[in-house]
């Protein structure tokens, strides 16, 4: 049993820690809200009036905490609705990801396993670069996780006014994550250059605004410079 996420799944999921808490904005504003059904041998979900093609990721048992990737499920492994779950076992495998890589997670040890089961969907989105996550009770006791797998789905460019906001969302979301890892990750995500600043970080967003991040000899964010807008500060 474990009380908290392993540094190799930490350092696999800092880097898109930022793009995923921007992305997730962007899905949850797409996505319309009302019912919900799902056809998991079609790989579709529905909810609004919208059909949205998707993967499983697994499902969670709340009265015991545990976590079931859905390629360990017998009732769905060597399905298509899996194939995403295991594209993200044969990462855990090849980088030392056990999180990703074994049938069942224990998260009864963590303090708060509902926030803990998050965290591992939020992961599972990040390395996948899936546009979103959703958690929906499949059963009494019991959530389900899935991916969206569908271009209809919109993806995110930089917004200098939020920037400073989603860096550091970013990094509440991944406990123990490197900020100068969630930083770059983020410009790698959308494909920025990064050059190197006295004590941080420069990037151009697309639409030509300079940025500046730096950070302090503890290596936290103490300030997000967004160009003409005027300095965006982190404490």
């Amino acid at each position: 049993m474990i009380s908290s996420f392993g540094e190799s799944f930490v350092r696999a999921t800092e880097p898109h820690a930022a793009w995923g808490a921007e992305q997730l904005e962007a899905f949850s504003d797409f996505l319309p809200s009302g019912p919900w059904t799902a056809d998991l041998a079609a790989c579709v979900y529905r909810q609004g009036g919208l059909d949205l093609a998707v993967g499983l990721l697994g499902t969670f048992d709340e009265s015991d905490g545990s976590w079931l990737w859905a390629w360990a499920n017998p009732g769905f492994g060597g399905t298509p609705v899996v194939a995403l779950a295991e594209r993200l076992r044969r990462y855990g495998a090849e980088h030392g990801v056990p999180e990703f890589a074994e049938e069942l997670v224990e998260l009864s040890g963590f303090a708060d396993p509902q926030m803990a089961v998050e965290q591992l969907a939020f992961a599972a989105m990040g390395v996948l670069g899936s546009p979103g996550y959703l958690g929906v009770e499949a059963a009494p006791g019991t959530r389900a996780y899935l991916v969206p797998d569908d271009p209809r789905v919109p993806r995110t460019a930089p917004d200098p006014v939020t920037l400073p906001r989603v860096l550091l969302t970013g990094m509440g979301l991944v406990p123990g994550a490197d900020a100068r890892a969630v930083v770059t990750g983020y410009f790698a995500r959308h494909g920025l250059a990064r050059h190197p600043a006295p004590d941080g970080i420069r990037a151009v967003l697309p639409n030509g605004t300079p940025v500046e991040v730096t950070f302090d000899e503890a290596g936290r964010i103490t300030r997000v410079n967004v160009g003409p807008l005027g300095p965006g500060t982190a404490g």
